[in-house]
């Protein structure tokens, strides 16, 4: 790429990116609003988006609300995560035919989708880059993932307001998109002007951006981008104190307020469907009513259930108190282990979500402030 890195596209020039996606092949995927919410779908055009909307969230809170501009991205964060189209909520494994008294293995001839994911906040990002470690890096890859991973374009848009669940500044991982976009926008209305500062990521998203409208920025517009950025960094909705948080939690594993917590939590396991990071997984085998065809299924599950733990003999944690423990460290101390990176992105997706209202800043702030009292 041999043109300056930051550009200038008008409101009215939007649609030309949905042009320029669409020749190219892409269902485009985003944020529209549907049932109350702000949720990722396919988007037909710039219509779809959620125009003029915003989020209120708080501890098991989530409100639509209209904004006073007609912001494209005016909002925080989705019950939805990017996971979903890359690692589907149910997909076939395999799929077998009994033919002449035999059984026939099928291929799985289904062609991967080939998104465009519109509008990938920066924690969400991080996430993405934490499932490739996980599925893509390690010993053993998922090939379901990575042929819908490795087609994805992904346009990032900065976050020009933190949401009251946010705590993405203190992982680390926003509220600026800085890696793994092809193209990344920040959002910026002032007085009779709209429109998004543009950085480019990748040869393919330099392509893309030549068939919209555009011009070099000017110093001037990337002072206000970096302006809205700092403001949105200092209003977080929530912090979370990652000092030797590791250490804290190996340290607390009998602590009682562990008890406290499973007072509360339903295991409901929405905290574990809402997280963008979360993978845990089962394998269901069904059959038709013939006997004939024989199918075997991968469909997400939680920590949280009973189920999940169960080895010959019952399950290897019985109580709330426990699949709460083993989530909450798994997420901020052992997948550092595992992966080399922490589970948690701060988008506060689990507290928004949770009907009891648990935080996960707050039970590691419980934890940290009486941590004299620690387990073996």
């Amino acid at each position: 790429m041999d043109k300056p890195s930051n550009f200038v596209v008008e409101r009215a020039a939007f649609p030309q990116l949905f042009a320029a996606l669409d020749t190219r092949g892409y269902t485009i995927v985003g944020p529209t609003v549907r049932d109350g919410a702000i949720v990722y779908d396919a988007l037909r055009g710039v219509d779809d988006l959620p125009i003029g909307w915003t989020d209120a969230q708080d501890g098991g809170v989530y409100r639509l609300a209209r904004r006073a501009d007609a912001a494209l991205f005016g909002y925080n964060t989705s019950p939805h995560a990017w996971k979903k189209f890359l690692y589907p909520p149910a997909v076939r494994l395999t799929h077998a035919r009994r033919e002449n008294g035999a059984w026939r293995v099928m291929e799985n001839d289904d062609a991967p989708p080939r998104y465009a994911f519109l509008g990938v906040r920066a924690c969400d990002l991080a996430a993405i880059e934490i499932q490739d470690k996980v599925f893509l890096q390690g010993a053993y890859q998922d090939s379901i993932y990575a042929a819908r991973r490795e087609p994805a374009f992904i346009l990032a848009v900065n976050c020009a307001q933190a949401g009251g669940t946010c705590f993405c500044a203190s992982m680390g991982t926003g509220p600026r998109a800085t890696q793994g976009f092809d193209l990344a926008l920040t959002e910026i209305l002032e007085a009779e002007q709209h429109y998004f500062l543009v950085q480019v990521g990748t040869e393919r998203g330099a392509e893309v951006l030549n068939e919209l409208a555009h011009r070099q920025a000017t110093d001037e517009e990337m002072a206000r981008a970096e302006k809205i950025l700092l403001e949105t960094a200092q209003h977080m909705g929530r912090t979370l104190d990652t000092r030797d948080l590791k250490a804290l939690l190996y340290q607390n594993y009998e602590h009682p307020h562990w008890n406290a917590v499973a007072a509360r939590c339903l295991a409901c396991a929405n905290c574990t469907l809402v997280c963008p990071t979360c993978f845990c997984s089962t394998m269901e085998d069904v059959t038709d009513l013939s006997g004939e065809n024989a199918e075997r299924w991968r469909k997400w599950d939680s920590c949280f259930t009973m189920d999940f733990s169960y080895i010959h003999g019952g399950s290897v944690r019985q109580t709330h108190r426990a699949r709460y423990r083993q989530w909450l460290t798994h997420k901020l101390a052992t997948w550092i282990d595992q992966f080399g990176t922490s589970g948690c992105v701060g988008c506060g997706r689990c507290i928004t979500w949770c009907p009891v209202a648990i935080d996960l800043t707050a039970e590691v702030r419980a934890l940290r402030d009486t941590e004299t009292i620690k387990g073996a």
